[in-house]
């Protein structure tokens, strides 16, 4: 049963609710010279579409949960109408390349690809088959994984500088970044070994070759099973792997179609899989079923490495004895759940040089159920896009080490590294020993998480539900471009454990959307050489909860620089970009704050319309009145006076919009304010109305409910200011 991410809900108050980041604050920028230390040695070169020369639309960037950019690489991605093209300059020797993409719900369609202007035979298949996962039984979430990959040999050799571009065919497509690589030829039979084949396999992919790879395995004990280049249909788990070695001619050559390779709880050990691809036809995810690639053991001085697994549930979920185990060089492709799940009793085990992409879940998870991970490491690594959870996941364990890994765009329920003690279940292992984590770069890292209603760090220590014991030491992190906080310590779980023996030592922190610090459990860290610029709020956030719960202390080690200041009000959530508050009777208090909606069309999210940026707008779901806009002050306010903006294009056409406005102490019992009202909307005058409020008027949530439009079917504004003054 997978459960990482049922119990990711935070039993504490509402506080605020999903925000889109002011636009001048999400600046996706190249990994600085620094990065290059983290992550895996890759065999292809990536190139984001956004930096691709392209007929077709930019959107993005954009974090809020939900929307197509906020699950693409940088957050930005380009999107092409049928016929509308995206076109790549090659960055290296190359015969191959691999797209992230997105297409409409129930869609599909394809690529047509074109090398240096000649359009190629081939297209490349798109579809929305795999996307669209729903986990409604994980509060606050919603469908998700709006992206797939699909891969192509070109057959023929590019060189850097050559083009390739993609034109959209039958369906509108959003591609996100295309991996070049230059794949070598299909690997040679070994000697002595037993091929699938001679026991009867299809490679065609037509018939079953279940029952040949079984006999397979039998005849070549204690040594080897040839894949040879094809397709291969499993339709049932093969189970009693043991002292063989599985090998094909190359994850782009030997592929296996199915949906549970191996499942099996115990093994004598000495298995070892590499070189093949084993995709899969999982469409959504059921916790129940165990649609992995690996599921339960594969024993003692095992491997796995040269894989390209797509399209499962989870790519290895290990349960039982794996000692020792080595994961090397995969890549783990569009997984509805885990990447990897040391699943309890892991010794020794070592995660290496892998690449993840859109994981529905934890991308890299230690969870210690049953009995303690215990001296085992994630090094090395590239995740990518993680769309539900963490990139990094350590819950409980024994002297685990997370080293050298490279963690980008986290979204929704996750933090780019997340050192925890939450349990889920029991038997439980805490955290104990010495936790290490070093080396680590985490690039646009931490979400706002829509079941605590405020942000999660880039790097998270968290007492969930018992109290941080271990020593935890933080060395030598790169920060960069975190929507929210760099640092967080907390006790998610709302019962104040404290965490303790944390040394944060060497860190770099770059253009941090709110604070460096977010501390809110009782408890102590050290701080040394940690170097801040570009802070968006203040240094230190440190409110704990609950309330007299305890404090968090800050040591200053030495070396520390940019972040001194401290964030003054603790009853509300520093915004991205959103200074100490001042006493500033004309201040816009909407500006920066979190906005929800009833429904938003696209990318015209809710957070558009307090950004600050009067060119961007929010606009509802279409032809279903009425929809409404709702902002949270942070506090409760005198409100005397609102301004609604449209862009002030001349394009936007005059209009009238029927409004009614509400406000609400709590954010659960509304009045109304001003009842439903025409406003007239028109560029000739800014596009711009004002409403007054009666006076004595007080308010935290301010409620826009929008019940006709004449310019068309849905609510819109571009911004929605509120001030103190008449």
């Amino acid at each position: 049963m997978h459960t990482s991410t049922v119990s990711h809900v935070r039993r504490m108050p509402a506080i605020g609710a999903v925000v889109a980041l002011a636009a001048g604050m999400l600046v996706a920028v190249a990994a600085p010279a620094a990065h290059a230390a983290a992550g895996a040695t890759l065999p292809f070169t990536s190139v984001e579409a956004e930096s691709a020369t392209t007929t077709g639309t930019r959107i993005g960037p954009d974090y809020t949960q939900g929307t197509l950019a906020s699950e693409a690489s940088g957050r930005q991605a380009v999107q092409l109408t049928s016929g509308q093209r995206v076109e790549f300059t090659v960055p290296r020797a190359a015969n191959a390349v691999n797209v992230s993409y997105s297409v409409p719900d129930g869609q599909s369609g394809s690529l047509d690809v074109y090398v240096n202007g000649t359009k190629l035979a081939k297209t490349l298949p798109v579809t929305s088959k795999y996307s669209y996962v729903d986990t409604g039984w994980i509060a606050g979430s919603r469908t998700h994984h709006f992206f797939d990959d699909a891969r192509l040999l070109l057959g023929q050799n590019l060189q850097a500088g050559d083009k390739v571009a993609f034109v959209a065919t039958g369906t509108q497509v959003t591609v996100d970044v295309a991996d070049f690589e230059q794949v070598a030829a299909a690997a040679a039979q070994p000697s002595g070994s037993v091929s699938v084949v001679s026991k009867g396999a299809d490679p065609s992919g037509n018939g079953d070759s279940t029952q040949a790879f079984r006999d397979a395995i039998a005849a070549a004990q204690g040594g080897t099973v040839w894949i040879p280049p094809g397709d291969y249909k499993l339709t049932s788990s093969l189970n009693g792997v043991q002292n063989v070695t599985l090998q094909g001619a190359g994850g782009w050559y030997s592929v296996v179609h199915t949906s549970r390779f191996i499942d099996q709880s115990s093994s004598a050990g000495n298995v070892h899989i590499k070189d093949f691809a084993v995709i899969g036809e999982v469409t959504e995810r059921v916790d129940s079923s165990p649609d992995n690639f690996v599921n339960g053991s594969l024993g003692p001085g095992s491997s796995v490495s040269g894989m390209w697994i797509q399209h499962l549930k989870c790519g290895l979920w290990l349960t039982g004895t794996n000692d020792n185990l080595v994961v090397e060089n995969n890549r783990i492709l569009d997984t509805t759940a885990d990447g990897i799940n040391l699943n309890g009793t892991a010794k020794g085990v070592r995660v290496s040089n892998n690449f993840l992409r859109n994981q529905g879940d934890d991308s890299l998870a230690m969870w210690s159920l049953y009995g303690p991970d215990t001296d085992s490491s994630f090094e090395n690594n590239t995740v990518s896009q993680p769309n539900l959870a963490n990139g990094i996941a350590i819950y409980g364990g024994t002297d685990i080490t997370v080293r050298g890994n490279l963690v980008s765009d986290t979204n929704s329920l996750g933090s780019g590294i997340a050192i925890s003690n939450q349990k889920f279940l029991d038997p439980f292992s805490p955290l104990s020993g010495t936790i290490t984590v070093d080396g680590n770069t985490l690039v646009r890292a931490g979400a706002m998480n829509p079941n605590w209603s405020h942000p999660m760090g880039a790097l998270r220590v968290d007492s969930y539900d018992s109290a941080i014991n271990a020593t935890v030491n933080i060395t030598d992190t790169t920060i960069t471009d975190s929507p929210y906080s760099a640092f967080e310590f907390v006790s998610g779980g709302g019962q104040g454990y404290p965490v303790r023996n944390v040394n944060v030592t060497g860190a770099t922190v770059r253009n941090t959307g709110t604070v460096v610090v977010q501390g809110e459990a009782q408890g102590a860290a050290t701080f040394k050489d940690v170097t801040a610029t570009g802070v968006g709020s203040a240094g230190v956030y440190n409110c704990p909860y609950p309330a007299n719960s305890g404090s968090f202390t800050l040591t200053d080690g030495g070396g520390n620089s940019g972040w001194s200041s401290t964030w003054s009000d603790c009853s509300s959530w520093p915004q991205p970009g959103q200074g100490n508050p001042a006493p500033d009777p004309g201040r816009n208090l909407a500006k920066g704050r979190p906005a929800t909606a009833t429904g938003s069309q696209d990318v015209y999210t809710p957070g558009k319309a307090v950004d600050g940026d009067a060119n961007s707008y929010w606009e509802s779901a279409n032809n279903a009145f009425p929809q409404s806009l709702t902002v949270d002050l942070g506090s409760s306010y005198a409100v005397r006076r609102l301004v609604l903006k449209l862009p002030p294009s001349s394009a936007w056409g005059a209009r009238t919009q029927t409004v009614t406005v509400l406000g609400s102490s709590d954010g659960s019992t509304y009045s109304t304010v001003i009842g439903a009202q025409d406003y007239r909307f028109d560029p000739a005058t800014g596009n711009t109305t004002t409403v007054s409020l009666p006076s004595g008027t007080n308010l935290r949530y301010l409620r826009l409910s929008v019940s006709a439009n004449t310019g068309w079917p849905a609510g819109q504004f571009s911004e929605v200011e509120a001030y103190l003054t008449s």
